[in-house]
């Protein structure tokens, strides 16, 4: 007997068969008045001067700008308001969505609009005079960038110690003996219950004072971010551990395995493909506590980004600074907030790994 295989249409083809004109019609209508208010923000000050700030104050307080930003919230408010109240008309779910994505995106518009709106008919020209004076920055790329590299080393050397130490503490906090159990724990629970600027501080005084021992800011700023990461990827790894079922590690003690041993090799290799996704997200917040370094006192070379800002701030009076040290920030973190997501996409599911993907029934 002949066995047909059913064969399911094309993404393509099932969106030209369950679309309409209507639905169509109204995502284009919100994504057209939010692309109106992106081109207000990007482009024109792109194509008109940003630099000096006179020639941004003139496009920010432009005809143009003020048309195209009306323009915007105009057509975001009409998509806004057809797709709520044609959305739930729509013959399909397809058609349904569409609509309803027009809307949102149109009541994005509108929101984003009127506050920028809101903004350019204020007082543009003392707003970009003390934040949007970026002309005189081009020489000082160069402090940033080393700013920027100092940044990433603080935090790369912070999180690898609090890898390894976080590893070890959540074995020990995951012991069945209070002997073993307790000083990790109260371990943990010290660094997690102190701020991380205290911490700096104590660690970088105390050991001088105390032991005699006189580290350099820099290398007490990696210790204690290494310190205190530990503190939190400890507990990262012992969830980790504890989401493993019991009977992994029951089976391998009954291969004969010792208690370390099971945890070695059954349970800590699956426990660490569930934890990549929070230990970056660590990382990622690791990165923006390295601008709490400023209280050490740090040289020159060995600015990071905050402290770099803030050095060229205390020379020039020109707050501008502040807001590149942001945009440095958003530059160094965005990608690897991306990566987050990217990596807990890939291992959401139970048949992932972490090098490859394991294709089910030939899907990708």
């Amino acid at each position: 007997m002949a066995v047909t295989q059913a064969v399911l249409p094309s993404r393509r083809t099932r969106w030209r068969a369950e679309s309409t004109t209507a639905s169509v019609t109204l995502a284009a209508l919100g994504a057209g008045g939010l692309l109106l208010v992106a081109i207000a923000v990007l482009v024109l000050p792109a194509v008109r001067g940003a630099t000096p700030v006179a020639s941004l104050v003139r496009t920010l307080r432009s005809g143009t700008m003020s048309g195209v930003l009306v323009a915007g919230v105009a057509v975001g408010a009409i998509a806004g308001i057809a797709g709520w109240i044609g959305a739930g008309r729509m013959p399909t779910k397809l058609a349904r969505e569409q609509a309803i994505a027009g809307a949102v995106l149109g009541l994005q518009a509108v929101i984003f609009g009127s506050i920028l709106l809101r903004f350019v008919h204020g007082d543009v020209s003392k707003f970009a005079t003390n934040f949007l004076d970026f002309h005189a920055m081009g020489a000082h790329l160069g402090d940033f960038a080393n700013g920027a590299k100092n940044t990433l080393f603080l935090a790369l050397g912070g999180e690898g110690i609090g890898i390894v130490l976080g590893m070890t503490l959540a074995v020990f906090a995951s012991s069945r003996r209070v002997v073993v159990r307790a000083p990790a724990r109260a371990y943990v629970n010290f660094f997690r219950a102190t701020p991380l600027i205290w911490q700096l501080s104590f660690i970088y005084f105390g050991l001088s004072i105390g032991f005699g021992v006189n580290l350099s800011a820099y290398v007490t700023a990696i210790a204690t971010f290494g310190l205190n990461t530990g503190a939190y990827a400890a507990e990262i790894f012992r969830a980790g551990i504890q989401s493993i079922e019991r009977g992994q590690l029951e089976a391998a003690r009954g291969l004969g395995m010792s208690y370390l041993q099971a945890l070695r090799y059954a349970v800590i290799p699956q426990a660490v493909r569930r934890v990549i996704p929070p230990l970056m997200n660590e990382f990622v917040i690791l990165i923006k506590d390295t601008s709490l370094v400023i209280i050490l006192g740090l040289t020159f070379k060995q600015y990071e980004l905050f402290t770099a800002g803030r050095s060229l701030f205390s020379i020039t009076f020109n707050p501008s600074y502040f807001v590149a040290t942001a945009i440095g920030y958003l530059v160094v973190t965005l990608p690897l907030i991306r990566l987050v997501t990217a990596v807990e996409h890939r291992l959401r599911s139970g048949l992932v790994g972490v090098v490859g993907r394991v294709d089910v029934m030939g899907e990708r």
